[in-house]
């Protein structure tokens, strides 16, 4: 895998922040919500991906489905580490968020695909 150096020598900042960007949301794509077999992040659950490539450090603002999610209290955690092992990042912080709530309308083709609702 590359470092951040030969990234940058090859494509300068901006290219090594959207490969850590891409590692991440790769990493997200991971982590499925625990009622609905989709991935976090095409089931639309980000709303807010800050990555700093220089730092490592990675800001995720998120929402689940409902605000009586029983997942509510531990899932950022996993969220988290999960972020926390991609290759480049040395921080991560997932703070839950409600509004604006979630709504169907949130999620990627491939989710409502995936469901059978396209």
């Amino acid at each position: 895998m590359d470092t951040r150096e030969s990234l940058e020598k090859r494509g300068g900042p901006e290219f090594a922040a959207g490969a850590l960007r891409e590692r991440v949301i790769d990493a997200l794509r991971t982590v499925f919500d625990p009622e609905i077999p989709v991935n976090i992040y095409d089931l639309g659950l980000v709303y807010e991906l800050d990555v700093d490539a220089q730092t490592g450090s990675v800001s995720i603002h998120m929402t689940l489905t409902a605000p009586g999610c029983p997942v509510a209290q531990t899932f950022p955690a996993t969220v988290e580490q999960c972020v926390d092992a991609v290759e480049g990042v040395s921080e991560a912080r997932v703070e839950l968020v409600w509004d604006p709530p979630w709504t169907r309308a949130r999620m990627s083709e491939a989710a409502l695909l995936q469901l059978g609702m396209l």
